[in-house]
């Protein structure tokens, strides 16, 4: 029995990342719900079998939580939208969540500088 060729490797890596092009784009010109401010997506997560993304976005303005309901109430509409652009057999079932990581990143920078001043006052 013939061995089945394996998929080549960084292929969902390709596919993540045409996703995430293709999502900025359709987000920033074709969705109209005012509850989604400036969004940046931060990364996209594809299960091996391609049914599943999971979209990692922060937002510069606006209220996350907003933001993240209005997302994936218009998941449909966006998937559709990666339909007529994706050249691939299955599109995932979008499934967007707020990316934390800047906010975090803040805070530790936040409390870097505080322990820096503090560090300085005592010397």
């Amino acid at each position: 029995m013939p061995k089945r060729k394996a998929a080549a490797p960084n292929r969902s890596f390709k596919v993540s990342d045409q996703i995430q092009r293709d999502l900025t784009e359709l987000i920033a010109r074709e969705l109209k719900d005012p509850r989604v401010g400036m969004v940046t997506l931060q990364a996209v997560e594809v299960t091996p079998d391609y049914a599943h993304a999971k979209v990692f976005f922060s937002v510069l303005v606006g209220d996350p939580q907003e933001t993240e309901a209005a997302l994936n109430q218009a998941a449909g509409f966006l998937r559709n939208g990666l339909f007529k652009r994706l050249h691939i057999h299955t599109v995932p079932t979008l499934h967007f969540q707020f990316d934390r990581t800047t906010e975090r990143a803040a805070d530790m920078n936040a409390l870097i500088a505080q322990a820096v001043a503090s560090r300085s006052k005592d010397d």
